[in-house]
């Protein structure tokens, strides 16, 4: 079975968890409708991104 050398120190153990934590999801208010939509996300409801009609809406 392998065991540690070393005791792995504070620093380093957190330093491994830096990448764990939750992300943040970054939101922001529609131009048009003033609703909340996600960036970088074609807003389903009425399809659009970035201002243009992509698809068609619900």
């Amino acid at each position: 079975m392998a065991v540690p050398k070393r005791k792995t120190t504070k620093s380093k153990r957190n330093m491994r968890r830096a990448h764990d934590s939750l992300t943040v999801e970054n939101w922001v208010e529609d131009q048009n409708t003033g609703e909340p939509v996600r960036r970088h996300h074609i807003d389903l409801k009425t399809g659009t991104y970035k201002g243009r009609q992509v698809i068609e809406g619900k």
